[in-house]
């Protein structure tokens, strides 16, 4: 069964057949000139939800529409609080039927939330913020939720990437994020050297992240307000995304590490901006 597809009846999931994941691939409407956005994102289908941490986020983002919710009794408790509030019915399945559903190696741990696509969200909602993050061209699902994750954590006002060139916001990556998905807003733009331009318009000062960075992150001092520019993993920044940035800075390693995965040099460097945004 397809991560993607909408949750079957506990009574009807056995044998649904190849069709299953059709709903949820990727279709271009009549025409053929625009793509469907993909699962998640406003527009886009339903997705499947999992894991303690994603649901309870999703139940309370009431941004966030929510279908259908299948449980097992001791989930259903662990939820209880959040369940009550967002006033949606449980249907308790045991362990096994959830495995059907998402597939025997996602880690469910009890619970998935059939739940409706974030809302479309604008620039102007980083407005008051001191902090953002901008991802160009990341596509790993696992590295994107692990950024949203940190980006939670460290406080950032949104986590900005294209339209195009970035994963679905699926039950894969949702469990990465542990709950930043529906914690920290998600912007999606069209053109991303036009849209970190208008970033820095708004007063924030653009730091690429780059192996060849002239100096070190740990050695510079922010302004007030920051905008941490990544790039994906392995291509780096793309070169017009260098020549926007404000600055590219390198994070010190060790010879015997050469380099950071995305993912934790995100990490270092929202703890870098936020502790230095803190001081000013």
């Amino acid at each position: 069964m397809g991560r993607n597809a909408p949750i079957p009846s506990p009574k009807t999931a056995k044998g649904r057949g190849k069709g299953a994941n059709r709903g949820a691939k990727q279709r271009f409407q009549k025409g053929g000139e625009r793509r469907k956005p993909a699962a998640g994102r406003p527009g886009g289908d339903n997705v499947l939800l999992y894991g303690i941490h994603p649901v309870e986020a999703a139940l309370r983002n009431f941004d966030r529409p929510v279908h259908r919710l299948i449980a097992t009794p001791n989930a259903s408790q662990r939820l209880q609080e959040a369940i009550e509030q967002r006033k949606i019915p449980v249907e308790t399945a045991p362990p096994k039927q959830l495995d059907k559903l998402v597939g025997p190696d996602a880690v469910h741990q009890g619970v998935i939330l059939e739940a409706g696509p974030l809302p479309e969200r604008s620039l102007d909602e980083i407005d008051g913020s001191d902090l953002v993050l901008v991802l160009d061209q990341l596509t790993d699902p696992h590295n994107v939720g692990a950024l949203l994750r940190s980006a939670a954590a460290f406080g950032a006002g949104a986590v900005i990437m294209q339209e195009r060139h970035s994963p679905p916001l699926n039950g894969t990556l949702a469990k990465s994020a542990s709950g930043g998905l529906d914690l920290v807003p998600v912007i999606f733009v069209g053109n991303l050297a036009q849209s970190l331009q208008a970033i820095r318009k708004k007063g924030f000062w653009l730091v690429g992240l780059a192996e060849q960075g002239a100096t070190a992150l740990e050695g510079e001092t922010p302004p007030s307000s920051v905008a941490l520019v990544l790039g994906a993993e392995g291509k780096g920044l793309r070169q017009l995304t260098r020549e926007t940035c404000d600055q590219l800075c390198r994070i010190s390693t060790e010879d015997s590490l050469a380099s950071l995965n995305v993912s934790n040099a995100g990490a270092i460097a929202l703890h870098w901006a936020r502790s230095a945004t803190k001081r000013t």
